[in-house]
């Protein structure tokens, strides 16, 4: 069997795995929803492993979790609907989960609103790779949880926020995941968007160098003007040169 066969096969068995692991955890107020697109957007996930996913990898971005607007919609990581559907090429269809927050339906693609953080992680790769073969040619984008955390509000908590006796068993499993997924890929980079992806990958992984790029949410106030700029900055800070 070819390596890059066995490389994508290794990752779809790690996904659902990890699927299956997310279905045994509870969450308690405030959390009052969790959606897991592995499950209801899981062929969105595994298109994107099957086309994207195959083979080594320079460089390895990690992302913390689904956005309600992004990954949670489309069931790709940082997964602005346009631009999974019009860069990526990904388009399947996502069904409805079982339980939904009033406020955070499911549309999939049809979500008319856009994923800020998707938009400008995939944007700057558009930008600076052109195709998104190109793009993926050498690197590869990971989310380090699947599971998206709501409040009754219909406000996203982040996994950072949860109390410390559910962090345990999500982590572990997640960890177990990320290690599996990198051993296959076989990156020279592992690079964190954002501090806590950072901190994951590094407990998680042995043996690898991981570096942190800002995160592209509205959240960091230095992404607001030109993330694109930074994230360059960054990659060059860290041997990886884009040109």
């Amino acid at each position: 069997v070819a390596p890059w066969i066995s490389a994508l096969v290794e990752l779809i068995v790690v996904a659902d795995t990890l699927k299956r692991d997310m279905a045994a955890l509870h969450f308690a107020a405030p959390v009052t929803h969790v959606y897991n697109p592995l499950d209801y957007a899981w062929n969105n996930y595994e298109t994107y492993l099957a086309r994207f996913g195959a083979g080594r990898r320079e460089v390895v971005l990690l992302g913390m979790n689904p956005g309600p607007w992004g990954m949670m919609q489309t069931g790709v990581p940082f997964g602005d609907p346009r631009l999974v559907r019009d860069w990526m090429g990904i388009s399947g269809q996502v069904k409805a989960p079982q339980t939904q927050h009033s406020k955070r339906p499911i549309l999939g693609f049809n979500c008319p609103r856009r994923e800020i953080s998707g938009q400008r992680l995939w944007g700057w790769a558009k930008d600076t790779f052109g195709s998104a073969e190109a793009f993926f040619a050498r690197f590869f984008v990971l989310n380090y949880c699947p599971l998206c955390f709501l409040e009754e509000s219909g406000r996203n908590r982040t996994p950072d926020r949860l109390p410390r006796a559910e962090q345990i068993n999500l982590f572990e499993a997640c960890d177990r995941a990320l290690a599996r997924a990198v051993e296959w890929l076989a990156p020279r980079h592992v690079i964190g968007i954002g501090q806590f992806a950072a901190a994951r990958a590094r407990c998680a992984l042995d043996g690898i160098k991981v570096g942190t790029a800002p995160h592209p949410s509205p959240a960091n106030p230095a992404a607001n003007h030109g993330w694109g700029r930074l994230m360059n900055q960054t990659l060059q800070a860290q041997g990886v040169q884009l040109k």
